[in-house]
């Protein structure tokens, strides 16, 4: 049993970044150097620890977040390594909403990608303190400068540089600290883990004292100390410097930035040092706010093992057909075999098990306190997003925001014993994954699966066939539309039958007009309180808000439509909520249909990457495919374009780009909003 760390002694840390950019490497070479593995698993040999499904292993990225723990010296870290594939961001997402830091991985080569930007701003909703590892340095067309521009450029950060590259490319030796004035060089017979620090050499001495006075400076604008001590041309205590930096970096005022090779084993020790000294513990960021379920009070849940138990459930995973529960323990402490209680479902929960998690392995342990990050096993109805607490002291923390699907497939099964299987499969998946949606088609008995893109979906129709033996046929992609109206118009609607020997009556008046884009549905009411029931107005206001679930064009929800309740005829001895729900609905289904419905459809940003050479031949290809040009950026001997172009026309484009720039073109692509195309 590993002895209890103090709460100031943990770190719960992100690694972010773009795809390929190195993060699961960086993590690798972590879990080595802490002992916790004890081979350097490699991404492209598919050996990667973190990447341990089957499909992770054969595409050489990050499907899923991977939860790890490791001890640094005195410090326990709690590590999960994200996706950098846009189609898994809600993966991001939810792991960004419990972690208390982050470390954002940049290649040399690329610098700032697009799905960077995209984490980099999750983490900043989150006011996740961050820090930045330039990594493979040592490849060909390393910048480390242009990088650190871009940063600044595409992020609006703030980056302090700490350490310097000895060389870049093929001549990327050493590293050099900034804050002791030394220069660190890697044994490769160790693969990295001896390492020596010595003094800096010469060529490198003057621009090294330049950067240090700039640490100082920066400083010395966050600690009055440090200010006094720079003004008055005094010897500064370093570590005066680091508590600056640190401050500084927990108030998000900061990125410290470090540089290395993680794949040359070179840069990684320095970077677990500063994940020490300038990344916050759960003591040092402020306490997260719930509410209260019954009064609405706001609770505080402190950083505290003595305060009443508060839980977030951030993911949910079936490993082995069994449910898995990952956990962030905000205040208290959670013992196995005791009971918690989850205020969103109103009902007790038994934590069977309680596991430390080392990516797909997991070791048991009794009991787990405030700061941790554990897998929970025996929970049978709480999902993601959920709170765990104790019943004496109910407290609901915020729910973890979902993205909207935005493509679909059709699946069926191949035999009548896939057909079994898979309904209970596809169950699975979707406590899994907040972002897949399962429906079936009345019209074709097809079940259909909607998710966040062409390569989410294929993710989970392998994982089908491979994890849960079942065989199943895939359709065309099929994109998911919403639909919405052109004009005002106004409805009415009679429901007057009698049911059970009841007769019941309702007549409602609706008017419906449209709303700007992006803005939701919205009901209002034209009639007070005190001319009918509280209750009769939201039973219209329920009808008329499920009518928009199906649109009268295909059957798309419908969006940006403002709905008035007019008017109500009421008759005292008939007049029922279930009456005005079905009169409501069926007064807006018809106000809907006479006001110009039209199709709305996924359009997105994408931002493709090609040679100059063939720049001409892809921005014809975009607008044939209804593509706006918004930017062309020269980065690095490419040329950046920036598009938004309707999803409908992008299936299958990767085959097409490759085509028409001999295998070097690349893109990436996300979800902008529903319009007109």
């Amino acid at each position: 049993m590993k002895k209890k760390s103090k709460i100031n002694n943990i770190r719960n840390i992100g690694i972010i970044a773009h795809i390929d950019a190195g993060k699961t490497t960086v993590t690798e070479r972590i879990l080595y150097y802490t002992g916790r593995s004890h081979k350097i698993g490699e991404v492209h040999n598919g050996e990667a620890v973190m990447d341990w499904m089957v499909d992770e292993q054969e595409r050489g990225i990050t499907i899923t977040s991977a939860v790890t723990t490791c001890h640094w010296g005195d410090l326990e870290i709690h590590i999960i390594d994200t996706p950098g594939h846009v189609d898994f961001t809600i993966e991001v997402e939810r792991s960004l909403r419990v972690l208390d830091g982050a470390v954002g991985v940049f290649s040399a080569v690329e610098g700032v990608e697009p799905q960077s930007e995209t984490v980099w701003r999750q983490a900043d909703k989150y006011g996740v303190p961050k820090m930045a590892f330039i990594n493979k340095m040592d490849r060909i067309g390393a910048d480390f400068f242009g990088t650190v521009d871009m940063m600044k450029e595409r992020l609006s950060a703030n980056p302090l540089l700490l350490q310097l590259p000895v060389g870049q490319g093929e001549n990327f030796t050493d590293v050099i600290d900034l804050i002791d004035m030394k220069q660190i060089s890697w044994d490769e017979e160790t693969l990295g883990v001896d390492y020596h620090i010595g003094d800096i050499s010469d060529e490198y001495l003057k621009q090294a004292e330049e950067y240090r006075e700039k640490i100082i400076e920066i400083a010395a604008e966050y600690d009055d100390e440090v200010m006094e001590a720079y003004l008055s041309e005094m010897p500064i205590d370093p570590q005066k410097i680091l508590d600056a930096i640190r401050k500084a970096t927990i108030n998000l005022n900061l990125i410290p930035l470090l540089c290395g090779s993680a794949l040359k084993n070179k840069g990684i020790q320095p970077l677990l040092d500063a994940i020490a000294k300038f990344l916050p513990s759960p003591v040092d960021v402020p306490p997260i706010k719930g509410t209260h379920p019954e009064t609405g009070d706001i609770i505080e849940c402190k950083a505290r093992e003595s305060d009443p138990l508060a839980a977030l459930i951030f993911k949910v995973s079936m490993i082995e057909g069994r449910k898995l529960s990952f956990v962030r323990v905000y205040s208290g402490r959670m013992k196995a075999g005791e009971d918690v209680y989850n205020p969103s479902l109103k009902k007790k929960e038994k934590l069977a098990r309680i596991l430390q998690m080392h990516a797909n392995k997991r070791e048991r342990v009794d009991t787990i306190g405030a700061g941790s990050i554990a897998g929970i096993v025996g929970l049978k109805d709480s999902s993601t997003g959920e709170t765990l607490c104790s019943s004496n002291h109910p407290v609901l923390l915020e729910k973890i925001e979902i993205y909207e699907p935005v493509i679909s497939v059709a699946v069926e099964p191949r035999t009548h014993a896939d057909q079994e299987k898979m309904d209970v499969v596809l169950q699975k998946f979707m406590a899994e994954d907040p972002t897949l949606r399962v429906r079936q088609d009345e019209d074709t008995g097809q079940t259909i699966l909607s998710g966040m893109g062409e390569l989410h979906l294929e993710i989970i129709t392998s994982r089908m066939q491979r994890e849960f033996k079942t065989n199943v046929n895939v359709g065309q992609p099929q994109v998911v539309y919403r639909e919405t109206i052109a004009d005002p118009s106004k409805a009415s609607a009679v429901f007057d039958k009698e049911i059970a020997g009841q007769r019941l009556y309702g007549e409602v008046s609706l008017k419906v007009a449209p709303l700007p884009r992006g803005t939701g549905n919205r009901f209002i009411s034209e009639i007070s309180t005190e001319a009918l029931p509280q209750n009769l107005i939201e039973a219209a206001q329920k009808g008329a808000l499920e009518s928009l679930e199906s649109g009268s064009l295909m059957g798309y929800p419908v969006v940006d439509v403002e709905i008035k309740l007019a008017a109500i005829n009421h008759k005292d001895s008939l007049s029922t909520e279930l009456a005005y729900t079905v009169s409501a609905s069926m007064a807006c289904r018809e106000a809907i249909a006479k006001s110009g419905p039209f199709l709305l459809e996924p359009i997105m940003d994408a931002e493709i990457f090609v040679p100059e050479a063939f720049t001409g031949d892809v921005i014809g290809d975009l607008n044939a495919r209804g593509g706006k040009i918004g930017a062309i950026d020269h980065k690095l001997g490419s040329q950046v374009i920036k598009v938004t172009v309707p999803l409908s026309r992008m299936f299958g484009y990767s085959t097409s780009l490759r085509s028409a720039t001999q295998g070097r073109g690349t893109f990436t692509m996300q979800f902008a909003r529903f319009d007109r195309s």
